[in-house]
């Protein structure tokens, strides 16, 4: 699933860990899907579309690859 969070985080000047702070989940799971190697969970993904107020589809692109 490709995502903008990255984008998104930069926009906003946060780094990885308060980005991760933010929605209550390790940095290594913002990397994760930041890089594509995971993909959030339903409720998470729900919190980072509330944080960034913005519709998931307009974060996660899903493709079935």
């Amino acid at each position: 699933m490709k995502n903008r969070l990255r984008v998104l985080r930069a926009e906003r000047e946060w780094s990885q860990a308060e980005l991760a702070g933010r929605l209550d989940v390790s940095r290594q799971a913002i990397n994760a899907i930041e890089t594509g190697k995971h993909d959030p969970s339903l409720p998470l993904a729900f919190r980072i579309s509330r944080l960034f107020d913005m519709p998931i589809e307009d974060i996660f692109e899903f493709s079935e690859d």
